[in-house]
């Protein structure tokens, strides 16, 4: 039987959302786990539980019953959610993995800065 992890609930009872300092389509390098030093592209953020899945990384194998009569049983690769924690964001043109910040454009909109190139990301 597998358990189903209980989500966190704030105060008006909805489940927390954690802020993440990612998003989907975000370039990012695994820091941390059995993947480590790969680079991919996010394509799921899951703010309930800080987590994220990133394309060819942390794959899983999931053995799959026949659904209807005569059609064969296969088996399906796909990508399981790692804590948005061990994920950094991966600068392809400087091929470096940086921490960001937070600055605001003339224009008065609030951008993400990688910290080791300043290049500027949204």
């Amino acid at each position: 039987m597998s358990q189903k992890k209980k989500t966190k609930l704030n105060a008006n009872g909805k489940p927390i959302r954690y802020k993440m300092h990612v998003k989907k389509g975000d370039t990012v390098q695994v820091i941390a786990g059995k993947d480590k030093g790969k680079v991919g592209e996010i394509l799921k953020v899951l703010p309930k539980t800080s987590k994220v899945v990133v394309k060819e990384v942390n794959m899983r194998t999931k053995h799959v019953k026949p659904q209807q009569e005569g059609e064969s049983g296969k088996i399906v690769n796909f990508e399981a959610p790692i804590h948005s924690s061990n994920v950094m964001l991966y600068s392809t043109k400087e091929n470096v993995a940086s921490r960001i910040g937070y600055t605001l454009t003339e224009d008065g909109r609030k951008v993400r800065k990688l910290k080791k190139t300043g290049e500027i990301i949204d």
